[in-house]
């Protein structure tokens, strides 16, 4: 979202240096203009973007997964996720076919039904990952399932919504993509606006 008032708020591309990086993130020192006419260095994870999904089943409980991520040192509860692929290509993935394969990847469980909910930034402070965050329900368990792929190690956990809701009211949801989804799900449940948790 845009406006003339912010126009001085932008910054104006002039140089992009890329840094040795990682395996799908890419690191740059972009140097930038503002509005008054100086020069800044910005350092920035490029990032292909992400989905998650807030999986609702017919008796009000929610799929979640327990996973342990480096950077926080902390194994987070989280609703499943996952990066989106670049493609051969070099397009990248559309989100509702990562969201659908995700889901299905670290839960085991299909959707019958699928709504876009909301589209944010993750960390627009120094990266560009937008998070695609979608509602699935009319879950059912795939008996194809073999568990999560062995570089994926984490644990799936089923809870009633209200638990999770609780637990993401006092603190012990300590994951943003989590945060966002449990309580935008809560706001449009209260509204009427989901089937099953109102």
């Amino acid at each position: 979202m845009t406006s003339e008032r912010d126009e001085d708020l932008f910054e104006r591309l002039v140089d992009r240096q890329v840094l040795p990086g990682g395996t799908y993130l890419t690191f740059v020192r972009d140097t930038v203009v503002t509005g008054d006419g100086l020069q800044h260095s910005r350092d920035v994870v490029l990032h292909p973007g992400a989905v998650t999904v807030v999986a609702v089943l017919g008796d009000r409980r929610l799929l979640l997964v327990r996973q342990y991520r480096h950077p926080s040192g902390e194994v987070l509860l989280e609703l499943p996720a996952g990066t989106l692929d670049m493609l051969d290509d070099g397009s990248i993935e559309q989100a509702l076919p990562a969201a659908q394969r995700e889901l299905f990847e670290e839960t085991g469980y299909r959707a019958g039904s699928w709504r876009k909910l909301a589209e944010f930034f993750t960390a627009p402070g120094f990266a560009s990952e937008l998070m695609h965050l979608f509602l699935a329900t009319d879950l059912t368990l795939d008996p194809s399932y073999q568990g999560p792929q062995p570089d994926e190690r984490l644990k799936l956990e089923i809870m009633p919504f209200g638990d999770a809701l609780s637990m993401a009211e006092n603190g012990q949801v300590r994951d943003a993509k989590t945060l966002v989804g449990l309580l935008l799900v809560d706001r449009l449940a209260q509204r009427g606006e989901v089937r099953g948790l109102s």
